[in-house]
Order: C-alpha cells, then structure tokens, then sequence
C-alpha cells in the first residue's frame, strides 16, 4: 500500500521527511536500486532528499550523485572522476530561467536575438552528447518554466524573454524526439499549473539559490518521480471503473436510460462527458478498461446504449455488474485479465466503496475523489501519475483488442476436445530474431513491466537496450506471435552473455498473456540453436525470487536443467548440456531471421 498518495500536504511532507523516509523502509524490504545523478543549476539538496521518499514509496531505491552548486555544465562535458566513478543510471540536468544568463533583450535584432537561441540550445546539446558518450544513461533534462516577470506588458513581443523559452523549450522537445534516450521534464507546464506568483520566490532565489519557491519542492520532486517511474515502466495498466455518478450522472436503475446525465445538454451532463472522453482517450493509448458496478448487468450495460455516451460496452475488457462485494468483483477482474493487484486504479463516487478496496485490496491504487467535482477524477488520475508513458506503441494501442481476443481464446479452450488440439486450432505463426531498433522502446517497456514470468526480473532502460543489441558478447531474441484470432506482438525476450562455452541467460521473460502456448518452448529452441551458432555447449540459467515470479520456479527443472546452486535467499543457478538437444517446439510455425 503507497504511503503516499496525491494530492498530498507538502508542509507535512517537508517537516517530516525523515519520519516518512523510516515508516517506508520499515514497511518494505524489496528494491530495485537505481543511480541517480543529479546536476544542478540551483540548490538541489532538497528535491533530491523528497525524491527519495517518493521513489522509496514505489519500490526504487535510489543512490544518488549531487553535483555542486551550479557545476552541471563543468561535471557534464569536462568530466568528473567522482561522477565517473559513480556511474549513473539516470542523470537529471536540473536548470531552470535562473541558468540562462545571456537574456535576449527585447531591443536586440532578429540577428542577435537567434544567436542567444542558438547559443544557449548548441550548450545543452554538447551537455547531453558528452554525458551519452560517456556513461550508458537515460538522460532527463528539465526544460525551462515559465518567467516571472514580463516587462513588454501584456503583448508577447519577438525578442521578449517569454518567448525566447517557448522556443528554446520546442527546440528541446524536437531533439529529443529524434534522440532517444533524452526524456524532457516538463517545469514550463509544472510551473503553470502551480502559478507563477506560487512558484517564484526570488528572494529565497537571491538568498538561498533555490529556483523555485521552497514550499513547492514536494510537486516538483513528485512530477521528477512520475517521469522516472514511466520511464522504469512503474505504472499501472488497468483502470476499473464505477458507472453510477461516475461515468454518468444519476443511479441507472432508478432513473433510467432517459434520465441519466449525460451529453451536452446540462453542466452536469458535460462535466461527466468530457470525463468519458479522457477514459476513452486512455483506452485509445493501451490503458485497459473494466467495470466493477452494483449493479443488474442488462440494467448497467445499457447506459452504453445512451446516445451521448462516449464510452461503448466493447470499450472494456472485464465487466462486472451484480450485488457482490466490489473487492471480490476486482480480484476477478486481475485473475480474467492476468494482471497484479498493484496494476489496477479503482475511481468510484461512494466513499464507503473506496474504504472497502483499500481495505481489503491495499495492492489497487484507490486515489481520493471529490463527487461534487467530477474533474477532480482526471486530476486524481494525472495528479498520481498512474498512466504517465514516454513511449506509445503500436502493442500498447492494440491492448484492449488484444485482451478481447483472450477472451476468445479462452472459450475455444473451453470447447476444444484436448489441449494440443487447441493449440493446433490456434493455428499460431511467430516472428523470432534479435533484437531491431524498431522495436527497442517495447523491448525497453517489457523489461521493466513484467514480473510473473520473469527468471531474474533484470530492468533495462532504453540505452541498456541499445548497448547490448550492438555488443557480440551478447544473444538477444524476441518473438512476435499472431493465431487466427489476431497479432499479441512482442511477447517474449532473452538476453544471454558469452563467456566461454557457456550462454549465460541474463534475461528470459514472457507475458502472461500467452502462458502455455508453448512460446517458451519455442524460446529455448531458439537460444541453443543461437548458443551452438557461437560454440557454446552449454546454457546458464539464473532464477532469482521475488514475491511475483514464484510462478517460474521451477522453470529450468522442468525443462531438464541440472541444479548447481542454490544460496541463503532461494537464488538458483542451473545448467544444461545442449549437445543432445531435442526440438521442443510442436505447434508454432516460425519465421526466423
């Protein structure tokens, strides 16, 4: 359960930092770990220290690097042994106005006022192409908020300050579009959102060095947080939804089909309309959708019939609509859709309806709601950061449909004489190879979202990805796998390092969405054909336990792997001859490259 949720206090969260800090590590003791390096252009000590607590409260345990005051030019492109010797996973170049000293002036040529641009765009260019060839990073670099002061008065002038930062933060947007790797902070939309009488101070600026008012540090640290989170894949995939004044106004049941609020005809109407289209817009981007209502199922189906509904019966994925317990209705909505607990976001009007799921659900993400204000459910869904991405693929948009066709095959299953039968009537074609560049960003999202099927739960962040897909010390593979009822896309990787004549399998994970289709047979036939290729005799395998993979852990015994060690924490290692190895592949037809 998080022991922080927004909207939160940030006067409690600055006096009690430490006392957070201690109630978190109290209450877990399974982290991945994660060096940061945080270049500063301001006093920094304090955003580091927050976040801290908030990557802490969300199973990351960050090791941090914190330059000197205003040394995030010097340590970035002429070096410094400390950084070096740190070597970061994740470097945050915090700047901010503050640090752009040469000003156009709104006196200044078109001439001069481009060169100030270029200038100031070319030194964080040179910032970010000398820290990728130097450390294997994602980069995150702040772009600039918005200035607080506006002399030329209400009209936004060429050479104004004002717009001197939209530019240069759009210059900072395109690069970053075209170099993967470089994640932009948004503080120009942070500092709106806060106002800029609340978000500059610039007498703490003058006396203490602090970019920003003090009192705003938790939001800044927290929105630092939901970006790292992204982009480690720490983000939720399901959002479970009341329908009774939450997706539409009125109780169905009582009121009717005519007489729910929906559409454009009354405030209400719109306020629960424009809430339908956001839920629809995150549906369109790869989040899944379900219901859990207490509700008669014709009776709560049919206000997707209303004509001003947004939102379509065929929108979501699991539907549960009776008089059970919500908390029983959710856990079957995770078990149908396959998915952890701590994967779904519950929103739901009725107070006491929330109490029940945290209660007795405390992994679902429950954030609070105000009934009155049915917008305040989209700020409690950004505010949190449940969904927040920095990629969107073509598996993600693909989802729902692909869970929806699950379903399907679920019930030819159900139906089919025997289990080979099934999988023969699948009919089923995978795509296997190494890793492509087209595809690095969903290699990169699977590594860091799946837990089930997941021998040593390794993260990769995009520049690891990279790296490793160019170095022949290592085997990289994907499958790609479609049947008759449609294209599940990259569903399985493997990683393996040379080192001698073994193939040292780094990485093996699967979803779950395809257990027991026998991919991961398929899988291994390919990593020994790839192990002899470059003389090995032998597989390495490693399981590592956590309190989500139990499922595969006996995943190399089964597959004939001789034990070699086992140590204090369950850590496994094992070994398989493949001299003699026999094709284990029956029902995949497959198109290797």
């Amino acid at each position: 359960m998080s022991e922080i949720v927004w909207p939160f206090d940030c006067d409690t969260l600055m006096r009690k930092q430490k006392s957070f800090k201690r109630r978190i590590l109290e209450r877990n003791n399974n982290f991945l770990t994660k060096k940061i390096a945080i270049l500063g252009g301001s006093t920094t000590a304090d955003i580091k220290n927050l976040l801290e607590i908030f990557l802490l409260d969300e199973g990351i345990k960050p090791e941090f690097y914190e330059s000197e005051y205003n040394k995030f030019y010097e340590d970035a492109v002429f070096g410094n042994p400390q950084l070096e010797d740190f070597k970061p996973e994740i470097i945050i170049i915090f700047t901010s106005i503050c640090n752009i000293i040469d000003q156009p002036k709104i006196t200044d040529s078109d001439e001069i006022f481009n060169l100030k641009l270029e200038n100031e765009f070319t030194k964080f260019k040179n910032i970010w192409k000398s820290l990728n060839s130097k450390f294997n990073a994602v980069i995150i670099q702040n772009n600039f908020d918005v200035p607080f002061s506006q002399p030329e008065g209400n009209i936004l002038m060429p050479h104004s300050f004002g717009r001197f930062v939209n530019l240069l933060n759009e210059k900072f947007l395109n690069y970053s579009e075209q170099n993967s790797g470089l994640y932009i902070h948004d503080l120009n939309r942070l500092s709106s959102q806060i106002g800029l009488f609340k978000w500059h101070n610039r007498s703490q600026y003058h006396a203490y060095k602090f970019a920003m008012n003090y009192d705003i540090f938790p939001e800044v640290a927290w929105s630092l947080k939901k970006l790292i989170c992204a982009i480690l894949g720490r983000v939720k995939k399901c959002l479970v939804l009341d329908l009774d004044n939450t997706l539409w106004g009125g109780v169905i049941g009582d009121d009717g089909l005519n007489g729910i609020k929906i559409g454009h005809e009354t405030p209400e109407g719109e306020a629960f309309t424009e809430f339908q289209n956001y839920v629809k817009s995150l549906k369109d981007r790869g989040v899944i959708l379900a219901v859990a209502s207490k509700n008669y199922e014709d009776t709560a189906k049919s206000g997707f019939t209303h004509p001003d509904s947004v939102l379509k019966f065929d929108d979501f994925v699991s539907f549960k609509a009776n008089w059970e317990p919500k908390n029983l209705n959710i856990s079957q909505i995770a078990k149908e859709i396959n998915i952890g607990l701590d994967s779904l976001v519950f929103i739901d009007d009725n107070p006491a309806e929330r109490a029940i799921i945290k209660e007795n659900l405390p992994e679902v993400s429950v954030p609070e709601i105000d009934p009155a204000d049915v917008s305040s459910y989209i700020r409690a869904i950004e505010g949190n950061g449940y969904f927040n991405t920095v990629a969107i693929s073509d598996d993600d948009i693909k989802r729902t449909q692909t869970y929806l066709q699950n379903k399907q095959r679920a019930e030819l299953e159900n139906i089919s004489g025997n289990y080979d039968e099934f999988l023969k009537s699948l009919d089923m074609q995978a795509e296997i190879s190494s890793f492509k560049e087209i595809y690095f960003d969903r290699i990169t999202q699977l590594t860091n979202k799946s837990n089930q099927f997941n021998l040593t739960t390794k993260r990769f962040t995009l520049a690891d990805i990279k790296n490793i897909s160019s170095d022949k010390n290592f085997i990289t593979v994907y499958c790609r796998l479609k049947d008759r009822f449609g294209d599940n896309g990259i569903i399985s990787l493997a990683i393996g390092e040379i080192s001698g004549d073994e193939l040292k399998i780094i990485l093996w994970l699967m979803s779950c969405r395809v257990l027991k289709r026998g991919v991961e047979n398929l899988m291994l036939d390919h990593l020994v054909k790839a192990a002899k290729l470059n003389r090995c005799s032998k597989l390495h395998g490693y399981y590592f336990p956590t309190k989500k993979n139990l499922m595969v852990r006996d995943h190399y015994k089964n597959f004939g792997f001789e034990l070699l060690s086992s140590d204090e924490n369950n850590n496994t290692e094992w070994t398989l001859n493949i001299n003699n190895y026999v094709t284990k592949n029956k029902f995949i037809n497959v198109t290797e490259e």
